[in-house]
């Protein structure tokens, strides 16, 4: 009876603390599995699946298709037996029939991807990829046991889309191949397999996976990627190559390559197909980018711990790109030292001209603004702060988009005072993000912050994920002071570097790494629907 009262006591004590903030049934769950602790920290039984990617790709850039083959070795560290594996494909965002959150032109659209070969711990499987969507469910003939691997081989096409915003052809010789294979989607401790299809509104939830990349390019191309270029040696001829390696150890901007010595042909080694070699592990996401005439302009930046490479893709003329290595160095420098002020955690960093103003794992794909080099250079504040949320962090981009886009809208408002002082950063912060929120009284606009990504839309969604988030967090910055609120940013950061954090995470981490109560806070700026008066 003693024992079953103190359960009892232990419930109710748990149950009280937990109702303090809403917390939806499935995150409850997680804590009360122990996987996440009211802490803030993961729980002692907290788990997240990985996946070892080695992928052989090749760019048809007549064709304009990607085709390639990859070998996924996936560890199920869950405690479940999956029966079945979800794989997910983004761009089949082209298909005529995937559900879109806008219109887009007939130039979007495309076939969508196919597979050739489908292949598990050696098993041939008959999969029709025609009328896949952005993720599917393969039942599993032989079911993968808790702490079990198992060996995906695919093999896959797809084309480039002529229109299109974070990936695609930028212009007919130069594409940018974002969420270009098929991947393991997300298994974890609240919702099981992430089910979400991509609609091109909400961003993305990845593994932190180990990725191994041979991308093959036609002669005359220069291929930019995520991760540690292996093989320079192999693909650039020696002029280039001795300044691609000057640019490791200089401050000063090189260039690489011009327009002209692209255009040429001196650039890469004269065969027919080149393969470019990178690596990058425990990371959510792959890119890479490749053109035959973009300039190629690099240079490099003393961090506390390393020298990391910093590097800029860009059509000829474009006057904002000619300072973006400049400006990179800059931001991965004042990132580290100051907000969040965590070490740039990669050891390079790529912008490519192109139109998404999108981030992903150490590469950036930016439109050119070059009658506004402020908004230019905020921009790519913006896109390289999302190094820290969601890559340093695993952030659920499509369930909590607050959760990272908040975050870079706060970084760049933080950096703006810097680069162009307190005033003139304040004025852009107000007029570009806040005054959109302020002066629109409509319905959509007052949906609390915590509302799941994927139940607002238009300017409800923008608000929610950048504007308010924001306001918030710099809100807390002042109610702390300085100090305090790094102390209890870096707690929560360091509890949750390479794993998954949900928003009771942050608000659990805040908490206790500040040595407050901040439930008050969270509940009025992200549980209910209170708003600024303009």
């Amino acid at each position: 009876m003693k024992r079953l009262m103190l359960g009892i006591l232990l419930m109710v004590s748990w149950q009280y603390s937990a109702q303090e903030l809403y917390m939806p049934r499935n995150i409850k769950k997680a804590y009360q599995n122990g996987t996440r602790d009211l802490s803030g920290a993961p729980g002692k039984n907290y788990w997240q699946n990985k996946g070892v990617y080695q992928v052989e790709v090749k760019v048809d850039a007549a064709s304009k298709m990607v085709s390639g083959k990859e070998t996924i070795t996936y560890m199920n560290n869950s405690p479940d037996v999956l029966n079945e594996l979800a794989v997910r494909f983004v761009n089949n965002l082209h298909k005529p029939q995937a559900p879109r959150s806008g219109m887009v032109s007939k130039d979007f659209l495309s076939s969508g991807l196919h597979i050739r070969a489908f292949v598990v711990n050696g098993e041939k499987y008959n999969v029709n990829s025609d009328n896949w969507g952005t993720v599917e469910k393969i039942k599993l003939t032989r079911p993968l046991r808790s702490k079990g691997k198992a060996e995906i081989k695919i093999e896959w096409e797809y084309p480039l889309s002529v229109e299109s915003g974070r990936e695609g052809q930028i212009d007919p010789e130069t594409f940018y191949a974002a969420y270009s294979f098929p991947r393991i989607s997300v298994y974890d401790d609240y919702n099981g397999w992430d089910l979400l299809p991509h609609s091109d509104r909400q961003e993305f939830y990845n593994d932190f996976n180990d990725y191994s990349f041979a991308i093959t390019a036609p002669k005359n191309y220069v291929v930019w990627a995520t991760g540690d270029f292996l093989n320079p040696d192999a693909v650039l001829q020696p002029e280039y190559l001795k300044r691609y390696k000057s640019s490791l150890k200089s401050d000063t901007v090189i260039r690489v390559a011009t327009e002209q010595e692209m255009k040429s042909g001196k650039v890469t080694k004269p065969n027919k197909w080149n393969t470019w070699k990178f690596r990058a592990s425990h990371i959510t996401d792959f890119c890479f980018a490749l053109s035959n005439h973009y300039v190629w302009d690099a240079a490099s930046v003393q961090l506390k711990t390393k020298r990391a490479s910093v590097q800029a893709g860009y059509k000829n003329g474009a006057k904002d790109f000619e300072h973006y290595v400049e400006w990179m160095q800059y931001n991965l420098s004042w990132f580290s030292k100051n907000w969040p002020g965590v070490e740039y955690p990669y050891n390079a960093m790529t912008a490519i001209q192109g139109y998404a103003d999108m981030e992903y794992p150490m590469m950036i794909n930016d439109t050119s603004i070059p009658d506004d080099l402020q908004d230019a250079r905020l921009t790519a504040d913006h896109e390289i702060a999302h190094t820290y949320f969601p890559f340093y962090m695993g952030i659920n981009e499509t369930r909590y988009a607050f959760m990272d886009e908040g975050w870079a809208t706060t970084l760049e408002y933080l950096i703006g005072i810097d680069e162009n002082g307190e005033d003139k950063a304040r004025e852009f912060y107000k007029n570009f993000r806040v005054k959109k929120w302020i002066n629109d009284p409509s319905a959509e606009q007052d949906q609390p912050i915590i509302t799941m990504s994927t139940q607002v839309s238009g300017a409800g969604y923008g608000n929610n994920s950048y504007v308010k988030a924001s306001l918030s967090y710099l809100a807390l910055k002042d109610y702390l002071g300085d100090e305090v609120f790094k102390k209890a940013l870096h707690h929560y950061m360091d509890n949750w570097n390479g794993k998954h954090p949900v928003p009771w995470d942050y608000f659990n981490s805040m908490n206790t790494g500040s040595g407050k109560n901040l439930n008050w806070f969270f509940s009025n700026w992200f549980f209910t629907n209170y708003y600024i008066a303009s």
